[in-house]
């Protein structure tokens, strides 16, 4: 195994599924306080997981995404 290439792959996995889960919550959370499910002052729980189904891996992150 080559552990730059092994690096780099992670990274850009990880910077692609940051920016792009941050570009759906923001949508979810708008569209939910546009609608009246959320007031816009709430700390809403929330749940990540990552799965390398090749190498049996399940990482879950649990945490909370204060709106204000």
């Amino acid at each position: 195994m080559n552990e730059d290439v092994f690096n780099r792959s992670i990274r850009k996995f990880l910077k692609t599924l940051g920016v792009s889960a941050q570009r759906e919550i923001e949508k979810a959370v708008r569209q939910a306080i546009a609608e009246g499910r959320v007031k816009g002052n709430e700390r809403i729980p929330a749940t990540a997981t990552v799965t390398l189904s090749g190498v049996g891996l399940s990482h879950e992150v649990k945490g909370e995404i204060e709106l204000e």
